[in-house]
């Protein structure tokens, strides 16, 4: 056995959790990143040249969305306010709640930020783009369109698809958020399929909205496969930056201790019961081994 005692690692949970939030500050970013959004939102894209042999990709018929955003937002939200809210219920655990909440807002804003920007940047035409210009079929000579405008400068909002990062990035945070919580990925769960079935569903319902972008003309594959990766990457970076790795044994718990106020002067406070308990049984394994080997 080591002199000094047994040597133990930092566990992740206790090592991370000493940040302390500023709830103001994180509450005006996100109203920056939603600000953001909205500017960029009615922005005129980048009118990108169109030559001649390329109209054939932009020449599908107009149809509705399959999935519009009257019903993916009030779907989306509902689904992961439900889940959080029933962990919160179950738990009890009021610092978990309020770091999804944060976890998930800003991976909302920050896509959106992000999409937005490229949007209007890139200036790509949708592939109903010629019907949205030329509503008749009916080309003039100047290539001036002759549709509504706003439904043409929409038209050049191909790249990438809102709808598709938005499922990933909204959908991708809670599917990591469940992956956690139901401990798919560590020793308490591996090997039980129906715990990565359960934390993988969001996943599955992002791909399908992404899907449908391309089966109602509203957007070219790259689009919906570019939206999807960015929604992926910013709904995992967002829940990493308030949760450690799926893998790791204290996956369901917060890094953040406690969510403060500016005038808050009031130490974090952890899980002390739960991570006492797991270390106790750390040390009591490093303690057997040492034991072992030292016969």
């Amino acid at each position: 056995m080591n002199k000094n005692g047994p040597i133990l690692a930092a566990s992740p949970a206790r090592s991370s959790a000493s940040a302390n939030i500023n709830l103001f500050q994180e509450i005006v970013i996100r109203l920056m990143l939603f600000g953001l959004y909205v500017y960029f939102e009615v922005q005129e894209p980048f009118v990108r040249l169109i030559h001649p042999e390329e109209w054939w990709l932009y020449k599908n018929p107009i149809t509705p969305s399959y999935v519009p955003l009257s019903l993916l937002y009030p779907t989306v939200f509902g689904l992961v306010g439900v889940v959080i809210i029933g962990y919160y219920i179950r738990s009890r655990d009021f610092h978990d709640f309020k770091c999804a909440w944060l976890g998930f807002s800003l991976a909302c804003t920050l896509n959106g930020a992000i999409t937005d920007v490229i949007k209007v940047a890139v200036g790509r035409p949708r592939p109903d783009f010629f019907y949205r210009c030329f509503p008749n079929g009916l080309v003039n000579a100047d290539m001036v369109c002759t549709g509504d405008s706003v439904t043409v400068k929409d038209g050049l909002k191909s790249f990438p698809s809102g709808h598709s990062s938005f499922a990933f990035a909204a959908l991708g945070f809670l599917a990591w958020y469940l992956i956690a919580k139901l401990h798919a990925f560590t020793e308490r769960g591996r090997g039980q399929s129906w715990r990565l079935l359960v934390g993988i569903f969001p996943l599955f319902a992002a791909l399908l909205v992404a899907i449908s972008r391309t089966c109602d003309y509203h957007h070219h594959w790259q689009d919906v496969t570019m939206g999807s990766l960015i929604g992926l990457s910013v709904g995992y970076l967002s829940y990493r930056l308030y949760y450690p790795a799926v893998d790791s044994r204290f996956c369901y718990l917060p890094y953040c201790g406690e969510v403060a106020s500016p005038s808050s002067n009031r130490k974090p406070v952890f899980k002390t019961e739960e991570l006492t308990n797991e270390i106790e049984s750390d040390t009591k394994m490093l303690l057997e081994d040492e034991d072992k080997d030292s016969k």
